[in-house]
């Protein structure tokens, strides 16, 4: 299990890749995602593995319904109940030790906090996400909890990236028309949207100057969950939280 944990002035982030967990195949091995047709029983177990490899209570880990939307929920505490999880695409939260979580398979998994005001969000931006602008909604809610902008510390995960990402120009062109940073090209010359480097425009466009993004491609790495690749497949997971 490789958990890609980096820690900002008491600020924690962690990505996980796909091994190490007990998924059968097509989810194999360490599905985190519970609505994709893997055994519940084994999702749990993964989640529970995960936690505990990052030093966090698997109760005290918020998860989303997530739905490729803008929405934002601010985060008391755990949820009570799997019905009390709303359908949201951001979760920020002003409780230390609280850890949030995003679930992708290719989409941009956002991860953000502000260690001096004790604020943290996790967004789940997908190409739909971007262009409704769940990531500034996120950096604007975390803003209302006492987080200033230039403090917070942006990081996100393996997602496919721009030369991968091949969709229709007539998709592309509407895409780079919310968000110009997102237009782009495959690796073979045909239409792209390059979803990280959006997000990273949008990041910056909200203040946010301290920004770090991984290196991984998830169509290119078998080491990772990728839809668009494997079409049934599992989630990767990253998670913030304060100490």
């Amino acid at each position: 299990m490789t958990l890609g944990q980096h820690i900002e002035n008491g600020a924690h982030f962690a990505f996980t890749d796909r091994w190490g967990g007990v998924s059968a195949v097509p989810y194999e091995e360490l599905n985190l995602g519970g609505a994709v047709g893997d055994d519940p029983t084994a999702v749990l177990a993964n989640r529970a593995a995960a936690a505990r490899a990052l030093g966090i209570e698997p109760d005290r880990v918020v998860w989303m319904n997530q739905v490729h939307g803008k929405d934002v929920a601010v985060v008391p505490g755990p949820w009570g109940a799997a019905a009390d999880i709303p359908a949201v695409d951001a979760v920020v939260t002003a409780r230390r030790g609280l850890a949030l979580a995003v679930l992708t398979a290719d989409c941009t998994p956002v991860l953000l906090a502000d260690p001096v005001a004790g604020v943290a969000g996790a967004a789940h931006a997908g190409r739909p996400g971007l262009v409704a602008g769940v990531v500034p909604a996120a950096v604007e809610a975390m803003v209302s909890l006492g987080a200033e902008p230039g403090r917070i510390i942006a990081r996100t995960g393996p997602a496919i990236c721009g030369r991968c990402y091949e969709v229709p120009a007539e998709m592309r062109d509407a895409v780079a028309e919310a968000v110009p940073a997102a237009y782009g090209e495959t690796s073979w010359g045909t239409p792209s949207v390059d979803v990280v480097a959006g997000v990273h425009a949008q990041l910056a466009e909200a203040g946010v100057v301290n920004l770090h993004r991984s290196p991984v491609c998830t169509l290119e790495s078998r080491d990772h969950f990728s839809y668009r690749r494997d079409r049934v497949t599992g989630r990767l997971a990253g998670y913030v939280w304060l100490d």
